[in-house]
């Protein structure tokens, strides 16, 4: 029999199989009416979120509902061009910190992303969940997906050019922190549908995949060696304990270098002055163990 001993927070749990690969373990396909407060925390903040972001962050802008074309029940968060307190922007941002964390194995969400057009910076990202005693980046950060950069908007390839990054350090003193950033651009639109965005991570590496439902044999957009984990300038230092989830839809900021609210050409009068990501699921696998 093949046994998966699952470490997720909270407790080890057994699953059988018969099969060998990666055992679901854990899964949030955003049904029903609302957001499942069991798994997720709505943030509210508007301070820039330490990347001089425009917008603010608030409950009213997190959502689960229908996606538009497929009628796929999803989370919803909305960026709208609004003023609220000191910003002229709002968005939604959720977090699973201390309700599910992982620890090696793979992850998944099926995304459908807005226009970023000039902009909108959407991610898919992970975070140690020691943040709160550690501080970052000495928690350690994984960007699984994050589009909107602005080498894509210099290069006129907005809906194509995305990337996943790694993040590390032993703490601000270490300022510029150690970072890991490797950009794609893909084949196709990203921007016109629902894609697929994957991390695999084990005691070795961390590599990220988009659309493994389409071209199973894709290679990796991002590669990380962390198995050297000697001192802590090495990668594999941050990279070996549980971590938490996160989806949010940014506006403005360092990553698309846009820091003023003119420059915002996604959300305008052609789009009633909001855009919308959409999470379809997210889904967490394990490696089963021969016992």
């Amino acid at each position: 029999m093949i046994i998966f001993i699952g470490c997720l927070l909270g407790a080890c749990v057994a699953f059988a199989t018969d099969e060998g690969g990666y055992r679901l373990v854990w899964e949030d396909n955003f049904d029903g009416t609302k957001l499942d407060n069991c798994n997720w925390t709505i943030e509210t903040f508007g301070d820039g979120a330490g990347n001089h972001e425009l917008q603010f962050y608030r409950e009213e802008n997190v959502s689960v509902g229908r996606e538009p074309v497929t009628g796929e029940s999803c989370l919803v968060i909305t960026a709208r061009r609004e003023q609220y307190r000191d910003r002229q922007f709002t968005s939604g941002r959720i977090i699973s910190r201390d309700k599910f964390t992982f620890q090696y194995g793979k992850i998944e969400a099926r995304i459908r992303l807005p226009r970023t057009a000039d902009g909108l910076w959407p991610a898919f990202w992970l975070m140690g969940n020691d943040i709160t005693e550690v501080g970052w980046p000495r928690c350690g950060e994984i960007d699984i997906l994050e589009m909107g950069h602005a080498n894509g908007i210099r290069q006129g390839l907005q809906s194509r050019f995305f990337n996943g990054a790694c993040h590390w350090a032993a703490g601000w003193e270490d300022a510029p922190h150690a970072y890991c950033a490797q950009d794609h651009t893909a084949d196709y639109d990203l921007q016109d549908g629902f894609h697929l965005y994957t991390l695999v991570w084990d005691k070795d590496s961390l590599r990220m995949y988009c659309d493994l439902d389409r071209n199973p044999q894709a290679a990796p957009y991002f590669t990380l060696d962390i198995s050297n984990r000697s001192d802590d300038k090495a990668p594999g230092y941050y990279f070996h304990k549980p971590v938490f989830v996160l989806f949010n839809l940014a506006v403005g900021g360092d990553f698309p270098a846009i820091w003023d609210a003119d420059g915002i050409t996604a959300l305008n009068e052609q789009n009633d002055y909001e855009a919308c990501m959409y999470v379809d699921y997210v889904r967490v696998y394990q490696q089963v163990v021969n016992d």
